[in-house]
């Protein structure tokens, strides 16, 4: 499919330099994904119910299981979110008929009946190949409620936490390595304080032991978005040795928290807003990370930005605490400018999860009874699992501006990398809607005979997937990239998400 000479649109141009001298590893991890116990993620969503008519692993929905194990899903957080610091864990192991059942008072006010528990997520786990992100209570377990977990799933000696594992059918220990230590703790996870939660980590994470091959990746429950404060007391406040990462939690609110619009009836105006809001995320990292390089200038400790997306008001006509929505062009170059800013920061930026995976916000995967779609979002990741655990590669970008209401932003947003092979990739997106842009690339110390392309797009911003036409966004072929002599010219289509090969 021919865009860059089909489409009939204003042009700008555009130069990118990209520095063959690899940096850093692009951790896989900043790949992964999040399955609250919220709405139609986890019930109906990878567990459902017996007698759906799909393919099924006790009651794992398997046709799921193999989209996202496509995308090369790295890691799996779990039980939430606000749902984990109402979770004991202990309601969830043991006979199914016989777990107590409890309300989900976050998220819609619904009777869980812990069907879906530690045992099943480890077993959805190993059917994804993915690691398992496991976010302890603290805002209302204690510190042997967790200390008891970590030694449930991760020893292998003799204790009574390793003979009930035994007993409920799991002989040998899952040696799970990321922790969670709570979640917004600043909020719904128990409204702390910085320095009250400094506190209450450091006497959780004591606890949570290492045992022999499974050493414990913690991580603080870090800021809500631009709390610089929160960052700064926590990495004052908790030794290095004790912490593994540090997450920040930025969701991306088109209007207002109270209002925050609709994710499939919106202008220009409010797509424009989108994505500034979208870019903000760059501040964000790039703030947080300085206060980091403060006391850890050696960058032992990740950010983790274990909570990002898109978020909007639900469907019409669903629960409003179920947090339902569609997905369109405009969140798979959400999805893929998100993705740029953490390739670029992964020098710091070692793990983060999309919020979440199936039918829940900014969702890969979307379900009605036996029917699956993919959204755009999801194929962004397919898209860019080509930089997992790849070289960054520098960049210097100069883009022409794309202004709205006498505000601007930049029209192109780039990362590159380059895999274990010798191959550079090169992902970019251009988010003004109605003009194409011509890029010419400078290549330095990279060697390379040929440039091959994917693309993302379609005709407006508000399109999306829908069970009766699932295919309308999806990857295509991209012909508008050349070699000539030693750059690289591309013209990238408006809206588009653009994934560049060079061999």
């Amino acid at each position: 499919m021919l865009f860059a000479t089909t489409t009939a649109f204003a042009q700008q141009t555009a130069s990118l330099v990209v520095d063959g001298a690899p940096r850093n590893v692009i951790s896989r991890h900043i790949y992964g994904h999040f399955s609250e116990h919220l709405g139609r993620c986890i019930y109906d969503g990878f567990w459902v119910d017996e007698s759906l008519n799909v393919p099924k692993k006790d009651r794992i929905r398997l046709d799921v299981v193999e989209a996202l194990k496509k995308i090369n899903i790295p890691n799996l957080r779990w039980p939430g979110g606000c749902f984990a610091d109402e979770y004991h864990w202990r309601d969830g192991i043991g006979p199914r008929t016989e777990r107590p059942k409890m309300i989900n008072t976050h998220w819609g006010g619904v009777t869980e009946d812990n069907s879906f528990g530690t045992h099943e997520f480890l077993e959805l786990c190993e059917l994804l190949q993915c690691e398992p992100y496991i976010s302890a209570n603290v805002g209302s377990g204690t510190v042997d409620e967790m200390s008891k977990w970590v030694e449930y799933l991760n020893f292998s000696g003799l204790s009574p936490m390793t003979e009930l594992r035994k007993q409920n059918g799991h002989a040998a220990p899952w040696k799970v390595s990321f922790w969670g230590v709570g979640n917004e703790s600043w909020g719904c996870g128990g409204n702390m304080t910085a320095e009250y939660y400094v506190g209450e980590y450091r006497r959780y994470a004591t606890y949570a032991r290492n045992y022999p091959g499974a050493p414990l990746k913690k991580i603080v429950s870090g800021a809500n978005s631009g709390d610089y404060h929160w960052t700064e007391t926590c990495m004052k406040g908790i030794p290095l040795n004790q912490m593994w990462g540090l997450s920040v939690h930025y969701y991306t609110v088109p209007k207002t928290w109270g209002d925050k619009g609709s994710a499939t009836a919106f202008s220009e105006q409010e797509y424009f807003t989108t994505m500034q809001k979208c870019l903000f995320m760059d501040t964000l990292v790039t703030k947080h990370s300085a206060i980091m390089d403060k006391y850890d200038p050696k960058k032992r400790v990740a950010l983790a930005v274990d909570e990002w997306g898109i978020w909007t008001n639900v469907e019409p006509g669903t629960n409003p605490g179920f947090l339902y929505q569609q997905n369109s062009l405009r969140d798979a170059m959400i999805a893929a400018v998100t993705l740029n800013i953490f390739n670029n920061h992964s020098e710091r930026v070692r793990l983060a999860n999309l919020a979440q995976t199936v039918n829940v916000l900014q969702a890969l995967v979307l379900t009605e009874k036996e029917k699956m779609l993919l959204t755009p979002t999801y194929h962004v990741f397919d898209l860019y699992k080509a930089h997992h655990d790849a070289k960054r590669l520098s960049i210097q970008l100069n883009s022409p501006d794309y202004n709205v209401g006498g505000e601007k932003i930049p029209a192109l947003n780039v990362s590159a990398s380059q895999d274990s092979t010798g191959t550079v990739h090169i992902s970019i997106v251009n988010m003004h809607p109605s003009q194409k842009v011509s890029l010419q690339t400078t290549l330095k110390d990279v060697k390379w005979k040929n440039v091959t392309g994917q693309v993302i797009t379609s005709a407006k911003f508000t399109d999306v997937n829908t069970f009766a036409a699932p295919d309308k966004i999806r990857i295509q072929k991209f012909d508008g990239a050349r070699k000539q002599g030693d750059q690289l010219t591309a013209v990238l289509p408006p809206q588009s998400v653009v994934m560049l090969e060079l061999k």
